[in-house]
């Protein structure tokens, strides 16, 4: 059963976001992980391999049909070399520059949504609380990863331009699928798409950066590689869109700033990191800004485009 396009997030959006964006903050630390046995763009490449598999299963089962005409080749096609291209700058960035500076540039995603989606989609503006509110989040990160420092590598700049680019992709990506035909589409093959594509460029890109290709895997590695393939590329990222077919992306993006903190938490408890007060006070305003973007207008009053 469907159900109707909301203006709000409720109970099932927020406690699937969690989900999600705990076992992304997770994801961080296990590829980090795994890159000592597995090339980083040849582990993503095996990820997002398995998950078209997994996917297609998925569809055969549910009956999804994923070859029939309608309309949506050309701008699925663009969503998913956007969403490959994602990943080829976040895998690339990683060689530049610390993973925490990264992550922060590629959380700028929900900045470059709120700034390009309402042109596209009226209904998705934000007002100037929740513009405070999406300010205040992102202090929260930068304030998190920030604390307690890195030491500067040699080209760190083009590490950090590339985690910025991978965030404007994201953006991007959301923006094709909220503003074209590939919105209306089913959600599993919306992630079809750019599953798809990711499965057959990021091969090519692994050979192409002349990683080397190991299947000697520890059960370790292949443990690894199956909960991101499983989890991480196939159910959260199914959850994901359909969660952006019913409720308002920039609603949404703002929880994505829960996911390097959570990545900063799972260090702290897997590689014992000290929690600081730094760290404590980002949350808070993480937690803040969250509710600021996502607070109900006063007066229910209707809206254009809504």
């Amino acid at each position: 059963m469907s159900l109707p396009r909301r203006p709000h997030l409720d109970t099932l959006a927020v406690s699937l976001l969690l989900a999600c964006c705990l076992f992304w903050g997770f994801q961080q630390v296990l590829v980090k992980a795994t890159v000592a046995e597995v090339a980083p763009v040849f582990q993503a490449a095996l990820r997002f391999g398995v998950a078209l598999l997994l996917l297609w299963g998925w569809c055969l089962w549910r009956g999804v049909p994923l070859w029939r005409r309608d309309g949506s080749l050309a701008t699925g096609l663009l969503a998913g070399a956007l969403f490959a291209g994602e990943f080829i700058c976040i895998y690339a960035g990683l060689q530049f520059t610390h993973a925490s500076r990264l992550t922060v540039f590629l959380y700028a995603a929900p900045f470059w949504l709120a700034v390009l989606l309402p042109r596209f989609v009226p209904g998705e503006r934000l007002r100037g609380a929740q513009w405070i509110g999406l300010a205040c989040a992102f202090t929260g990160v930068l304030l998190a990863l920030g604390d307690g420092g890195a030491a500067p590598l040699p080209r760190q700049w083009l590490g950090d331009l590339l985690g910025l680019l991978a965030g404007l992709l994201w953006a991007l990506t959301t923006v094709v699928i909220r503003a074209t035909p590939v919105g209306r589409l089913a959600p599993e093959k919306q992630l079809f798409y750019q599953v798809g594509v990711s499965a057959l460029l990021l091969p090519l890109v692994s050979l192409l950066l002349g990683e080397s290709w190991r299947w000697n895997f520890s059960a370790f590695a292949l443990g690894s590689l199956a909960l991101q393939a499983l989890v991480g590329a196939f159910l959260s990222y199914l959850a994901w869109m359909w969660m952006l077919a019913h409720y308002p992306a920039t609603r949404l993006s703002v929880f994505v700033f829960l996911t390097p903190v959570f990545a900063l938490l799972t260090g702290a408890l897997w590689l014992h990191e000290p929690v600081t007060l730094g760290f404590v006070t980002a949350l808070a305003l993480v937690a803040a800004g969250i509710v600021l973007v996502n607070r109900r207008p006063r007066v229910a009053a209707a809206t254009p485009g809504q």
